[in-house]
């Protein structure tokens, strides 16, 4: 996976009736656009994150 800053990052729920979190990537700290990014939720939280396989990129518009 591969992301830039303004990125919008998307996780699915796991389990029946949990809720899809996003976010927009504020920082990339892996090489070459590689995790970690530190993501702003929806919810105004941020966090580091390692995405997994529940979790897609959107790129921001050009």
């Amino acid at each position: 996976m591969r992301a830039s800053v303004g990125d919008r990052i998307r996780v699915h729920g796991r389990t029946v009736g949990a809720g899809e979190r996003q976010g927009e990537i504020v920082e990339v700290r892996g090489e070459k656009g590689r995790p970690p990014y530190l993501v702003r939720f929806s919810d105004g939280h941020e966090g580091l994150m390692f995405p997994g396989p529940d979790s897609e990129v959107e790129r921001r518009p050009e």
